[in-house]
């Protein structure tokens, strides 16, 4: 148990994306697989249903604290978790911690507790309470909540993963598709070697990457030695085919097969091919909104209606092998030639092969960039036409030239404590332009600030707080802060009937007052202008 702790600890304690792999490959590499297999399920954020209730939770911590009701509503609306009230409001056990390995606390203590009497539950958590730590408590509340999470992703644990144990990530995250069981067996079948290779057919190559373009587009050279097609938006995916087998792979390293069906029919007979692309949410010949696409992705089961309802389409970009031949050192343009050469790459008709855009100079290109928005791109891509596919970000061959960030001035209305380093911070802001009189939310941001500026603005929100709900604090309509954001779509889910892609801070407005942000028809009249038709026909 201890070296999950410290794990959680380590987590939470750092930024920095390495530290966290290390801390990650650390703690396999130091426990038995009946714990590490319990650690990897969390990890990947897997949890439990609701083993007991948190009003039972609350009530046994009362009980076993002396605490009256007003003093934990109190310490609520303070800490904003019940599981971390509870842990912080028991006796405080000196050097106190579990002596089980997770793996044993899992098998002996929380799974067992489904089904019992509530009388032997309440014995059973209260024993645990009492040798604990309040970290410890905490952890276990959350578990037994079923909202135990930690801040990380499935990718940066296999990371960790492969760093512990010397094995590919693709051949990690292939073994950990689909549905398993947390077992010290099936941990020590994932991290084998022996079998590295079984399904080793159906494994992507490393994605290469394009880098922003910040510089003139006259730096590149002559527009004749590059090849541009729109920067589609979606999410990039691989579709690898072996004789009967096919896998779709996501950029991050998930097999996301199951989610997208529809783009496994009708394949090549007998043929062999990797391809590069982008999946779209799409119907008609155009593009729909990303958040349609949402709506699809993490999906284990897609009936036939949410294929209706959502429809897709795989945009490809390149060919990366074709019978078993690596092609990715070949010229961009002869890959290019060779998929357009080759209509049997088209035998489902929800493939479309990205067309390459024709210009013969930057002020064309410039030009053809304005049209981004209305056919719901996000600008173009420049391709070295003999360029190979790299690796990663390997800057020079390819580009993104994405169209300009549009801004609003928002007002902050709402704010709440970040999470690991930032947690004793207000810094997860909701902002809001004007309905007529009234403030209405428009987006969540929490990047953008300085630390120096978190801080001035942790401070005036304690200030300056008109109404507590919990962790979130509603604050004084007064600061106006600069929104960057990416695209502008109709919404239902939200009050304004809007919502905002990638919203970030740009800039803390000191020089204007609330009354002078923006209104929510202004939003509207930009989404109009921008989308057109296409960016209010969909919801």
């Amino acid at each position: 148990m201890r070296n999950f702790i410290d794990l959680i600890k380590s987590l939470d304690s750092t930024t920095s994306t390495n530290e966290k792999v290390d801390a990650i490959a650390r703690y396999f590499r130091h426990s038995q697989p009946q714990d590490a297999v319990w650690g990897l399920f969390f990890l990947t954020g897997n949890r439990f249903k609701r083993l007991i209730s948190s009003v039972k939770l609350r009530e046994w911590c009362q009980e076993l604290a002396g605490i009256p009701d007003w003093l934990f509503i109190e310490s609520y609306a303070r800490v904003g978790d019940s599981a971390e009230v509870i842990a912080l409001l028991l006796p405080s056990q000196e050097g106190g911690e579990e002596e089980r390995s997770l793996g044993s606390w899992m098998a002996e203590i929380v799974l067992p507790l489904k089904g019992k009497p509530e009388e032997e539950q309440k014995s059973v958590i209260v024993a645990c309470w009492k040798r604990q730590s309040s970290f410890e408590r905490f952890i276990m509340n959350k578990i037994l909540m079923g909202n135990f999470r930690i801040g990380v992703s499935t990718l940066l644990t296999i990371k960790g993963l492969s760093q512990a144990f010397d094995i590919p990530v693709t051949t990690l995250s292939l073994r950990l598709s689909g549905e398993w069981t947390p077992t010290a067996s099936f941990f020590s079948s994932l991290i084998s070697k022996k079998e590295e290779e079984s399904r080793g057919g159906l494994q992507p190559y490393p994605f290469f990457l394009a880098s922003p373009l910040e510089s003139p587009l006259s730096d590149l050279g002559s527009p004749e030695e590059w090849a541009a097609e729109w920067k589609w938006d979606g999410i990039r995916a691989q579709i690898i085919c072996r004789g009967r087998e096919a896998a779709i792979w996501s950029r991050s390293h998930e097999l996301i097969t199951p989610s997208f069906p529809e783009l496994l029919t009708d394949l090549p007979e007998s043929e062999d091919f990797i391809l590069d692309g982008e999946i779209l949410a799409f119907e008609k010949d155009k593009p729909r909104h990303f958040a349609d696409l949402q709506k699809r992705l993490s999906r284990k089961i897609v009936t036939p209606l949410l294929q209706t309802r959502y429809p897709v389409a795989f945009m490809i970009y390149d060919l990366l092998e074709w019978q078993g031949k690596d092609k990715r050192q070949e010229f961009f343009l002869e890959r290019r030639e060779f998929l357009t050469n080759n209509p049997h790459f088209f035998r489902n008709s929800l493939w479309k092969l990205s067309p390459l855009l024709p210009f013969e100079s930057w002020e064309e290109l410039q030009q053809l960039r304005a049209k981004a928005f209305e056919l719901m791109t996000e600008g173009i891509m420049l391709k070295r036409k003999n360029s190979a596919y790299g690796i990663g970000r390997k800057r020079g061959d390819w580009w993104k030239y994405k169209v300009d960030s549009m801004t609003v001035d928002a007002v902050l209305i709402y704010a709440q404590p970040g999470s690991g380093y930032r947690s004793g911070l207000y810094t997860d802001y909701t902002f809001g332009v004007w309905d007529k009189n009234e403030l209405v939310p428009i987006a969540k941001a929490y990047s953008g600030l300085t630390q120096q500026e978190i801080k001035e603005v942790d401070r005036w929100i304690r200030q300056e707080t008109l109404e507590k709900y919990g962790p979130v604090r509603k604050v004084k309509p007064f600061q106006v802060f600069e929104l960057a954001f990416e695209n502008i779509q109709i919404s239902g889910r939200h009050k304004s009937g809007i919502a905002l892609r990638f919203p970030r801070i740009k800039r803390w407005r000191k020089d204007k007052t609330a009354e002078m942000a923006d209104t929510l028809d202004s939003l509207k009249e930009l989404l109009k202008s921008r989308m057109g038709d296409a960016g209010s026909s969909k919801s």
